[in-house]
């Protein structure tokens, strides 16, 4: 049954994959395995996104799928706590920049591949981040901007976290419409995220090494 509820998820099948998923939650299975499999079936999505088999509407679609089965699994869990996540990550736009479509897809994906998310908006000055970081703690920043603006911002915002003494505890990644490697460089962030999907890879990548 644990194929089909993989499978079903990967194809957007959803009525298919919340019918299962209420089947194995009914049936006592291992709730970890439940979410491990959604792991790997947002997995599979990511990799037909990469491969431009699939684009962001599945990409989307896929994720709503798993939220819903995340709600479904939370109750069950001991006092309906959230699941262990896989590490915590801040995420905002920049200031000066007040777009949020492409920061809230990032947002929510990781969210749905097992991350802690805390999103602190649009707009974020330099100063709000380096309370954030120190407030959540997280192994991962994702500052966000799609304006030529957020260069600058960025680059004020990594200077400032070092500045605190916050450098070393968190891997910084950019991304937004008008971010490049070149920008990346600039800013002084750790690494450039191309799309959504990107950005969660690099998320998984650093919080594997430091957890």
């Amino acid at each position: 049954m644990f194929e089909e509820f993989v499978d079903a998820i990967s194809t957007m099948k959803e009525q298919e994959a919340l019918a299962i998923a209420r089947r194995l939650v009914d049936a006592g299975e291992d709730l970890m395995q439940i979410v491990e499999r959604c792991s790997q079936a947002m997995e599979i999505v990511g990799k037909r996104f990469e491969a431009g088999e699939y684009f962001l509407p599945e990409l989307m679609m896929a994720g709503e799928i798993v939220k819903q089965i995340s709600e479904m699994v939370k109750p069950k869990t001991p006092g309906g706590a959230a699941l262990t996540k896989k590490g915590t990550v801040l995420i905002g736009t920049v200031e000066g920049d007040v777009h949020d479509i492409g920061k809230d897809i990032v947002a929510f994906l990781l969210d749905v591949n097992g991350f802690k998310v805390h999103d602190v908006g649009v707009d974020v000055s330099p100063a709000a981040f380096v309370k954030a970081i120190e407030d959540y703690q997280p192994q991962v920043l994702g500052l966000s901007g799609l304006l030529t603006v957020a260069y600058d911002s960025m680059k004020n915002t990594v200077r400032a976290i070092e500045e605190a003494g916050l450098r070393e505890r968190v891997k910084i990644m950019i991304g937004g419409g008008q971010m490049s490697e070149n920008v990346r460089k600039y800013a002084g962030a750790d690494a450039f995220g191309k799309d959504a999907i990107a950005g969660v890879t690099l998320a998984k990548t650093w919080t594997r090494r430091s957890l």
